[in-house]
């Protein structure tokens, strides 16, 4: 089968600094992989470069940056923008910073849906209602309506995942999306993220730091230090990791409170 996203020899540099080192994985249909490692790592600079949004100053090369069959390489700025959210969705770690708080949040989607579809005025607002409804929101009609700051960080996150869906994408890359948010709300944004990827058959890449939600979230794992890609192993057999950072990074993990 033919990978969503193919990636080899991925290099990233910031002048003599080479802050991605030789990067290489695919990623296929239905499929969650996850990007696990420190802070600095590199992990959402590898999304920034799939997607072509890199800051000022970095030097992009590879053998080969493909998202099924499109060589990102080579997509000029009409290719990226047509890919960018229509194809490949991003979902950032805390919708404070990533959605316009004089907006409100059904004008966002809505202007995510005019970008990608060709919709009536009242069209456009019946398809934004419908995402927010897709995404377990109470009330979407009434979060149509609703500025980002009157939403708690748990409904933020989901209105930036419908938002995200406007465009209908393949690929889902999803930036520490539950950082920013308590457990029963991570749960939740778990439990949806999943759905998504079985019902729509998108292949997701999950960037994260937390080992212990990856091991029972995701299928496989790649681990990240200092840009470069030290270990490759099932999630369910991360308690095995051989790589002394991998094991580091293990031995890190907060333990489950346990009452005296």
């Amino acid at each position: 089968m033919t990978a969503l996203l193919d990636i080899e020899d991925l290099r990233v540099s910031f002048g003599a600094a080479e802050a991605l080192k030789g990067v290489s994985f695919s990623l296929g249909r239905r499929e969650r992989l996850a990007l696990v490692g420190g802070s600095g790592a590199g992990k959402s600079l590898i999304g920034r470069s799939i997607l072509r949004l890199l800051p000022p100053g970095a030097d992009l090369a590879a053998r080969r940056l493909a998202f099924d069959g499109n060589d990102l390489l080579r997509a000029g700025p009409r290719e990226l923008r047509a890919l960018r959210g229509r194809r490949i969705g991003w979902v950032l770690q805390d919708p404070k910073f990533s959605l316009n708080p004089v907006m409100r949040v059904g004008a966002q989607i809505e202007e995510s849906l005019r970008l990608h579809h060709a919709l009536a005025a009242a069209e456009t607002r019946e398809r934004a209602v419908e995402l927010l409804a897709a995404v377990r929101l109470p009330n979407p009609t009434r979060v149509h309506g609703l500025y980002p700051h009157e939403l708690s960080g748990g409904m933020g996150q989901r209105a930036m995942i419908a938002m995200m869906l406007a465009g209908d994408p393949d690929l889902l890359i999803a930036d520490e999306p539950t950082s920013a948010l308590d457990a029963t709300a991570a749960i939740q944004i778990l439990a949806l993220l999943d759905e998504l990827v079985e019902r729509r058959g998108m292949g997701l890449l999950f960037i994260s730091h937390d080992l212990r939600l990856v091991e029972g979230f995701c299928e496989s794992v790649l681990v990240l230090e200092a840009g470069v890609i030290v270990e490759r192993c099932e999630a369910a057999s991360l308690g095995a990791a051989r790589h002394p950072y991998t094991r580091r990074l293990m031995a890190a993990r907060p333990m489950p409170f346990e009452a005296p």
